[in-house]
């Protein structure tokens, strides 16, 4: 049985200032003015996410919520294993697929019926298992000739189409999603949603960050609000949206004040 536990997680990330923008820059510096330590000060921290604590079990369908720059994205590295916390704890069970970046594992030279080998090697799924995969995939793409063509020639959507197929040709026990699948046309975006229900069916946690209320409403059933990389409210879908919109209001007011001064 899958889940997901995050306890006080927080992640930072370094940024150098002024003279010491560069580690090279640093290093100079401290050869000349006496030592790192005291250069360190021309560096400050900034906290992407600030103790973020909740749990998803199987069959969860959570949302991440949030305006530009919330930290949503820096959430989903985390869960992916992409980013450590700087603080905290991550604890989970289960195979994880995330679908962040349409272009991760993808050769763009090379063709898609090669790109579906390549990428299943990146997801550590053997070249012999991928190849008896490769029908399945190419269908579920619907990019028929195209699919002997190199990958670069391809349009963002025609990317998405190929990068979700083989991405969840095999079932995951966690997937993580951004939002740019909703980038895809409707007809794929429905079958892209009913392989996604599939999957949550059969006990596996779906992650999605998303800015569209619409989506993460008729796909989820949980979901977290962050704010500056805390989290405001979690709950019910329901919940989580109307604290959403009630932020957006009360943000783009302090916006017309701000510029009617």
């Amino acid at each position: 049985m899958s889940f997901v536990r995050l306890e006080d997680v927080s992640v930072e990330f370094p940024i150098y200032q002024g003279s010491s923008r560069s580690l090279k820059k640093v290093l100079l510096a401290s050869t000349t003015r006496g030592n790192l330590a005291r250069d360190a000060r021309d560096r400050i921290n900034v906290r992407a996410l600030n103790e973020i604590s909740f749990e998803l079990r199987s069959g969860d369908r959570f949302a991440l919520v949030g305006a530009n720059g919330a930290g949503k994205t820096t959430l989903l590295k985390v869960l992916a294993g992409v980013f450590e916390p700087t603080n905290g704890r991550m604890t989970s069970t289960g195979h994880v697929t995330s679908l962040l970046d349409t272009s991760v594992g993808l050769n763009g030279d090379a063709t898609g019926h090669e790109n579906i080998i390549l990428r299943g090697m990146y997801m550590g799924i053997r070249p012999r298992e991928m190849a008896e995969r490769a029908a399945s995939i190419a269908e579920f793409t619907e990019l028929g000739d195209y699919l002997d063509m190199p990958v670069r020639t391809y349009s963002a959507g025609m990317m998405i189409r190929l990068a979700f197929a083989i991405s969840t040709c095999i079932a995951p026990d966690i997937l993580i999603m951004d939002e740019w699948l909703t980038a895809g046309d409707a007809r794929f975006l429905a079958k892209a949603e009913r392989r996604i229900a599939e999957f949550v069916g059969h006990s596996s946690i779906l992650v999605l960050a998303s800015h569209s209320m619409e989506l993460v409403e008729r796909w989820c059933t949980r979901g977290l609000l962050l704010h500056h990389g805390r989290i405001m409210t979690i709950g019910p879908i329901e919940e989580v949206i109307a604290a959403y919109r009630k932020l957006t209001e009360e943000l783009l007011a302090i916006e017309a004040g701000a510029a009617a001064a």
